[in-house]
Order: structure tokens, then sequence, then C-alpha cells
């Protein structure tokens, strides 16, 4: 595209009718379409806005982008996929990019999970996960199995099961009941005495202790799945309490109850080990994924399973679908060559020892925020952190918008949820850019009344 060509581009966006055409996501509608915040271009560790400005991307796109922006070995192979099989139906049929990133995925995954089904996001990864757990009972002979228990302040994509699932009331409050018979574990945030904790609280493993509570409420034999996030990364990254995970498998295991691990957010990476379960090491019974899957460059996600899971499926006639379910864009040709060449690359470059080994470095910067006006909590594991503020009286999440919007201006693109702001830079960052993205949110943060 020439300058010419992308100048009049540009000018139709800002076009008031055009912009009203769009309803963006988890977006303020109105906020943003006064005074828009456009990216264009994207390369290694920075966003170029359409003022012409680079920004600093501590948020890996979404918590995607472990590679960084824009990988030229990523780019070429959906290029060569796109110009070569741009569509295979999933559907009886199949194609080799498809088996290699199978392969590649259960080859970093726990040693007990061997089956690999692909989505199109985390959230249908979440809804296909509740669905496998749901028919593997009735698959046993347990159809009175179909409670499904989530956690206050869990975040689970935003289709019908997940938000079900989900403990996040703003994200709950529109749509009414949902999907009977779920319950919830409460939330593991104890800030009275883990406050500024680096890495996993020392308090809160009793919290798991809650599943026996719903368990003689609801009777085990009613119970199908627990689904649970290693790191909660969306309410405000909260990180596991010591002995928790490990709590909530024993007595999963003891009560036949599937264990579901979100790791959607901490899924190639994020907490330096591939997966969050050997980061903790809790192994679950399924492993949701997505966003690092494809460093964030094509939709894709993908249901981790056991090897006991996948086998009692693999009953009955052969000429019928075992499960009947999946997408038309599941395992998708361009999906799979962008997943090949980020695994490779990930593999090729360490990226998950590297982000284990800058780990320290950003923990210390990220705490050097205490004592900072306003800021009440700070936690991080891995390359993840939240830094809580202190709410606004009578405006809850202004304060933090406002941190925002200023560190954008400044040329920094940090993530909010409510009044906490989320970091996860790509696995690329450099000490000189934690150190950069730290200086800015300290003298915002300062500077917001």
């Amino acid at each position: 595209m020439n300058a010419a060509t992308e100048a009049h581009h540009l000018q139709i966006m800002l076009d008031g009718e055009s912009m009203a055409a769009h309803w963006m996501p988890f977006t303020a509608n109105r906020q943003f379409k006064q005074a828009p915040r456009l990216l264009v271009a994207s390369e290694g560790m920075y966003y170029t806005t359409h003022d012409g400005r680079r920004v600093l991307d501590m948020i890996a796109g979404l918590w995607c982008c472990n590679a960084g922006h824009r990988r030229e070995p990523i780019v070429r192979a959906i290029q060569e996929m796109a110009a070569t099989l741009d569509m295979a139906t999933p559907f009886n049929m199949g194609h080799p990019a498809a088996f290699t990133a199978a392969a590649r995925v259960i080859a970093m995954a726990p040693a007990n999970m061997k089956h690999v089904m692909f989505t199109n996001s985390g959230s249908e990864s979440v809804d296909t996960a509740l669905k496998i757990a749901l028919a593997w009972h009735r698959q046993r002979g347990q159809g009175s199995r179909t409670r499904l228990i989530g956690r206050v302040r869990g975040y689970h994509g935003v289709n019908l099961g997940g938000t079900a699932v989900g403990g996040i009331v703003g994200n709950r409050k529109l749509f009414g009941a949902l999907v009977a018979g779920v319950d919830h574990l409460p939330s593991t945030h104890l800030p009275e005495v883990n406050a500024f904790s680096r890495g996993q609280p020392a308090h809160g493993a009793y919290l798991a202790d809650e599943l026996e509570r719903l368990v003689a409420l609801h009777d085990a034999s009613t119970i199908a799945a627990v689904i649970v996030e290693p790191v909660a990364g969306s309410t405000g990254v909260l990180i596991p309490p010591k002995g928790y995970l490990e709590r909530l498998r024993e007595i999963c295991t003891r009560h036949g109850i599937l264990l579901i691990f979100d790791e959607v957010i901490t899924g190639f990476g994020r907490t330096g080990a591939a997966f969050a379960a050997q980061r903790y090491g809790v192994m679950p019974d399924i492993i949701t994924c997505a966003k690092g899957l494809t460093n964030g460059s094509v939709p894709m996600g993908g249901v981790i399973v056991s090897g006991d899971i996948y086998e009692a499926f693999m009953q009955g006639p052969e000429h019928l679908p075992e499960l009947p379910h999946g997408y038309t864009y599941s395992a998708h040709p361009l999906a799979c060559a962008a997943a090949n060449a980020t695994l490779k690359l990930y593999a090729d470059e360490g990226l998950f020892a590297r982000a284990h080994a800058m780990a320290p470095t950003f923990e210390d910067a990220v705490h050097s925020l205490r004592g900072t006006r306003h800021v009440i909590d700070i936690r991080n594991d891995g390359l993840v952190a939240g830094i809580e503020l202190e709410p606004r009286p009578g405006a809850p999440g202004a304060r933090a918008f406002e941190v925002f919007l200023a560190c954008y201006q400044r040329g920094l693109l940090v993530r909010t949820t409510g009044d906490i702001i989320a970091l996860s830079p790509p696995f690329i960052v450099e000490e000189a850019q934690i150190a950069q993205a730290v200086d800015t949110l300290r003298e915002v943060i300062a500077q917001t009344a």
C-alpha cells in the first residue's frame, strides 16, 4: 500500500460514519470514537500508531505475541500456506500441517497430555473442554455428572459456557443465568495477608478446601469438572498461593472430578515454562490454550487432553465421529502454518528459557513501584505482573483507565482491568525496555488524581 492509498484509507477510517459501523469488543466505544487510538504497523517490541508514533508494547498484543511482533519466520509460513492451501475442510479430511502442529504441541505439553483438538480461540477452547468433560463422564456411565465448578474472579472467555463458569461480575450481569448447574470456588485474592508478594503468595492453600464444601453440598456424583486459570490473568494477575493447585488436584482426584487448567494466557511460556502446569508441578486432566500458540498472528486455540480421556471416546462404530463437535475452521491451514512456525521459533530462540531468565529483572522493576502514590498491591510471576491501584471513590476503574490513556500518549501500551494495570511483555523484552515501562508508569501514576 503506497502512502497516498494509506492516507486515503486512514481518512475513511476516521470518518465518523465509518467509525460508528464497527461495534468494538471490550471497548468503551463512545470514548474511543471521540479520540481514536489506531495501530497501523508493528515490529518487535513496538507498534506504530496512525499519527506516526512508536509505542512500546508491554502486553504482547493481548497476552499473545510472546515472540514479539511480525516475526519473519511466522509471516513467511503464513504467506506460503496462503499461496498453497487456502482452506481444507476439517471434517473427514486433513492436511499435513495440522498433524505436525498437534505433534509439536504435545511434545511441549505435560507428560500426561497426549492429544489436542484445535479450535479458533480461547473462548472456543473453554466451551470445547467443558463439553468434553460432560461427554467423558457420560461415556463412562456417569451421566449424572453435569455440574461445572468455576471460580470467583475467573475468566474463561465469552462464549456461553465460559461466561457461566467465569466469575467476573461485569462480564456476567447482562446475560442472566447462562448455564444451569454451575457453582464457584472463592477467589484466591487475599490482599490482607499476601499484598506485594513476589511469585506465589504464602497464604491461601486452604481456599481449595472450599471444593470439599461444594462436594458435600451437591454430591460428587453430580460434579463433572473444575476449571481454573493457574494464574488468573484478565481479572488482574492473581498468582496461585503455594499449595493451592496441589490441593485442588488431590480433591478432584479423590472425588472423580476432572480438573481443567485454562492456560489461554499462561500457555507457551508466560510463566517461564511451556505451560503453567509444569511451572507449578500440578497436572490437570485437560488444558485449554490459544493466544501464544500462533504468537497472535492467526486466530487459533486448542484443547489438550490426557490419553485416558481420548481413549474413552474411541468406542463404537468406526464410521461415525466419536465426538460430535468441531468448527469449520478447526486446524485451518493458515493457523497451523502459523502455529508450526511459532512453536519452532520458540524452540530455536530458547524463548521460554529467556522468559524465565528475565523474570527476576522484571520482578525487581515492577516491585520498585511499591510506595508510589495510589499503588496498593503488586503481584507477579514469570513475565506477568499486576499493579493494583486504590479505586477512586465513586468511580471504580477510572483511575487505571486514565493511567492507560496517559501511558499511551507517552509511548507505552499497558492493559487495565478495573483498577489493575497488567503487564505481560513479549519474551524478547530487554532490560532497558522494562525500565522504560516502569519509569513511565511511576511518573504517570504519581501524576494521576
